[in-house]
Formats: structure tokens, C-alpha cells, sequence
């Protein structure tokens, strides 16, 4: 591979995944679409260049952007964003929808489906609180051959040991042969969507909860940004954001804030708003929106 491939499949990766590869990934390049070379009888990684820039394949140029992400996941990964949905972010937006009796969340880069499945256990757990609610789990990927995955819900012995609890497997899944699947009521709770973050997504609606954690480490400094200003276009006034460990706001958007006693969790920025002038000059409101 040339100077000239390597970095026209950096802009390639980028513009469609927002993958930001430095100079010293071309190994993982290398490593990742080898593969795809064989897989569609190409010769060496300069025909796979010469077709994407020929278009003449989008299977190919779905199956490149594929090989590149990465999706490492599994069930209550990090254990403390799903410990703080149970104890603290769902039963505070039980309390604030009440009157609605309805909730909305987006798992915003879903892999698998591990982490969307993860919170519609937490869920059907609180399900005597939950009666007569409706709660809607919205997981989207980029990748349509990891939803595939997560739609049917099957997963390796390997997969239902890292992070789950035994007495989850035993509650919510059953074994299919050497695999476990998952309940078919879990299955249901889990709309599963393809979707690039990179394109709009403001037809998804409004959530009171996302989870896109763990892929804007992979963005560059001003595709997160945009993306954390959408998201926050997509979030109820009182609504929470969570992201990965190793991600943040700062310094990317001002429309988010951190929670000052939850790691990795965020709320909208308070709004400033000025009042209808009226005889006496009257001072500027501030609302705080609270998590």
C-alpha cells in the first residue's frame, strides 16, 4: 500500500465513519482490509482503493467501513453507568414523567446489543414500578452486520461471562446448544436501528436518557463536538447523556454539562432567558435544568 492509498483511505474512513486514523495506524488498515480483499477477489489492497473510487460496489464500501469499527462491548461494561441507571437516573425520571407514565432511551452505538439489553434487564426488573408505563429502548450502530447479531440475540458462553451475573443468564436467558439466547420479552423491549451519527438523526425524537458511549474516542476533536450538539438536540430539557470513561464535553460543546457528582454524566447547560420587558425593569431569569 502507497503513501497515496494509505492516506485516501484515512479521508475515505473519515468522511464516512468519522474514524480519525493517525499516521501510525496503517498496520491496523492493513490487518482490517486484507480481509476484505479476499472476501471480494481482490487482489491486493490497490484494487480495493481502485474500487471505492470507482463506486461500483456499495457492498464493498459497506464492508470496508465494517471491517474498521470496532466493537468492543459486553453486558454491564463498567458496571457503574448501569448501577447509576438503576439507582439514580431511572427512578428520578419516573418521578419527572409521571404524569406522562412514558420514557425514552437511545443506546447511540450499540455493537451487539449487550448494552441496550443490559438496561431492558434493569427495566423488566423494576417492572412492578414500572406498570402501566411505556419505556421505549432505541440501540442504533453503524455497523447493520453487529445489529443482525443483536437483533437475534444469541450469544457465545464466552459473551454471557464478561459482566453478567449468573443468576441474569439464568433469569433472562436460555441455552440453545452451546449458546445463550436471550428472552424473546427482552428481545421486544430493544428497537434496533441502523444509523450513522456522522448523518442526522433528529427523527429519532426526543430521549430523557442516551448512552453513546465509548465510539467519540474515535472521532476528531470537531466531529464530537457536532455530534454532542446534536445530541443534546435530542435530549429532553431534563434529560441525561452518559459517555465512556475516557470521554468528555469539555472543551467540544457548551451545550452539555458535567454532573458534579457523576463521573461521565451529563445534562443540558443551564438557559439564560430574558423576561417580556415590563414597566419596572425586572433582572434575568436563569433555570437551571437539573439531571
Amino acid at each position: 500500500m502507497t503513501d497515496i492509498e494509505f492516506d485516501f483511505l484515512r479521508g475515505y474512513l473519515k468522511t464516512r465513519s468519522g474514524l480519525a486514523l493517525s499516521a501510525e495506524k496503517r498496520y491496523l488498515i492493513e490487518s482490517r482490509l486484507t480481509p476484505v480483499c479476499r472476501r471480494f477477489n481482490l487482489a491486493t489492497l490497490h484494487d480495493l482503493v481502485n474500487a471505492l473510487k470507482a463506486s461500483r460496489d456499495p457492498s464493498i464500501e459497506r464492508a470496508v467501513v465494517e471491517a474498521m469499527t470496532t466493537n468492543e462491548t459486553f453486558f454491564f461494561r463498567d458496571r457503574v453507568p448501569f448501577d447509576l441507571f438503576r439507582d439514580v437516573l431511572l427512578p428520578e425520571a419516573m418521578t419527572r414523567r409521571i404524569a406522562q407514565r412514558r420514557l425514552r432511551i437511545w443506546c447511540a452505538a450499540a455493537s451487539t446489543g449487550q448494552e441496550p439489553y443490559s438496561l431492558a434487564m434493569l427495566i423488566q426488573d423494576a417492572a412492578p414500578r414500572l406498570a402501566g408505563w411505556q419505556v421505549e429502548i432505541v440501540a442504533t450502530d453503524l455497523s447493520t452486520e453487529v445489529l443482525e447479531k443483536a437483533k437475534a440475540g444469541l450469544y457465545s458462553h464466552f459473551e454471557v461471562q464478561r459482566g453478567l451475573p449468573v443468576q441474569s443468564l439464568l433469569k433472562h436467558f436460555e441455552q440453545v446448544g452451546e449458546q445463550w439466547r436471550i428472552s424473546a420479552s427482552l428481545r421486544q423491549m430493544v428497537d434496533f436501528r441502523p444509523l450513522n451519527l456522522l448523518n442526522p438523526f433528529d427523527s429519532l425524537g426526543t430521549f430523557d436518557i442516551i448512552y453513546c458511549r465509548n465510539v467519540l474516542i474515535y472521532f476528531d476533536a470537531p466531529t464530537k463536538g457536532d455530534v454532542l450538539a446534536r445530541l443534546s438536540a435530542s435530549l429532553a430539557p431534563d434529560g441525561a447523556v452518559l459517555l465512556g470513561a475516557a470521554e468528555t464535553v469539555i472543551g467540544l460543546t457548551d451545550r452539555l454539562v458535567p454532573h458534579p457528582q457523576h463521573r461521565g454524566l451529563y445534562g443540558q447547560a443551564p438557559v439564560v432567558t430574558r423576561p417580556i420587558m415590563s414597566a419596572q425593569p425586572q433582572p434575568m431569569l436563569r433555570r437551571v435544568v437539573g439531571l
